[in-house]
């Protein structure tokens, strides 16, 4: 138990009993920059439940962006949470399960990261069902995430037609620490746990214990960039442990062992984040095994950028992962 990460847990519960417009400024004041040591970060979710809510309200969305008013969305149990988007301009066309990121230990259904991603690819006329998992806190660790994931994916092959599409059609993808487990999830499911998905979708992923090599000058302009979450290598590496035993198990951590087989990937990197060296390097690992690999680097984003529906990189992201899922 930590001191500073037990000041920091009733820190944030206090927080999340604010009005949203607060929580907003006063985590946007500290949002970029070092993040707190991993013991002391982890026994603050412990504390709080989870990071505030701060993305847009659904009513803040719909007058934005009219066309999501139009998506129904409904919670159903897919043997873990889940919710199931379904827009009016609906065709025979794929389906997706997608999968929010959190650092293995924070995030929800409700966060933009998962509900407006959904509700963008719906009203796009791709259904799709959003996954929870189970967090890497109060002892839970790897293999419990992974195992939702692949649940969740078994349930939604199972019961396709609920999204409109046939089984073979569905598509898999996740966020961040999301889509780590979900290229873990396709790794399992091309050795024998069950179908594997028509495409892979990683945006801004981390799929290695630690991250690939930076150039020293290039880390420090991520470090110095407020408007920039920092994940320092030290701090990777340390989530990594926290998260899993074995640093080199080739499903908790996918950039480990054998890539042939996986099924044709979208890889999203962003320009301001260090997770981006997991990225790039993940791609040419993927490529040198065969795999198709599709790779888009946002200019100016930072990690994270689809927790904010309201910037152009959360856009063009959107924009990307449509084009990829729907392409035959």
């Amino acid at each position: 138990m930590t001191a500073t990460g037990t000041v920091l847990g009733y820190a944030m519960k206090g927080l999340g009993k604010l009005p949203r417009p607060l929580r907003r400024a006063v985590l946007a004041r500290a949002a970029g920059g070092e993040l707190p040591p991993v013991p002391d970060y982890v026994r603050m979710l412990e504390i709080a439940g989870d990071l505030p809510e701060t993305g847009p309200t659904d009513a803040e969305l719909f007058a934005r962006f009219p066309q999501l008013a139009a998506v129904t969305v409904t919670d159903v149990s897919a043997g873990v949470p889940a919710g199931l988007y379904r827009g009016t301009r609906q065709e025979q066309g794929p389906g997706f399960v997608w999968v929010h990121g959190g650092a293995f230990v924070s995030g929800s259904l409700t966060m933009a990261e998962a509900h407006f991603v959904g509700l963008a690819l719906a009203a796009r006329g791709i259904p799709v069902l959003t996954l929870d998992y189970r967090k890497a806190l109060h002892g839970v660790r790897y293999p419990a995430g992974s195992d939702d994931v692949l649940t969740g994916w078994t349930w939604a092959v199972a019961n396709a037609d609920l999204l409109g599409v046939p089984p073979e059609r569905l598509c898999l993808g996740g966020a961040s620490a999301g889509a780590n487990l979900v290229a873990g999830v396709a790794k399992r499911l091309r050795d024998g746990a069950g179908q594997p998905p028509a495409k892979l979708a990683l945006i801004y992923p981390c799929v290695h214990a630690e991250l690939p090599p930076w150039e020293p000058a290039r880390l420090a302009a991520v470090r110095d960039n407020r408007a920039a979450v920092y994940f320092s290598p030290g701090w990777v590496a340390a989530m990594s442990r926290h998260y899993a035993e074995d640093l080199g198990d080739p499903y908790a951590f996918p950039a480990n062992g054998d890539l042939t087989g996986l099924p044709p990937t979208l890889i999203v990197n962003c320009e301001h984040d260090t997770l981006r060296s997991s990225g790039e390097a993940f791609t040419a690992s993927l490529r040198a095994a065969g795999v198709a690999v599709t790779e888009h680097l946002e200019p100016s984003a930072a990690h994270g950028c689809l927790g904010e529906p309201f910037t152009v990189a959360a856009a063009d992201v959107i924009d990307v992962m449509e084009a990829n899922i729907i392409a035959r």
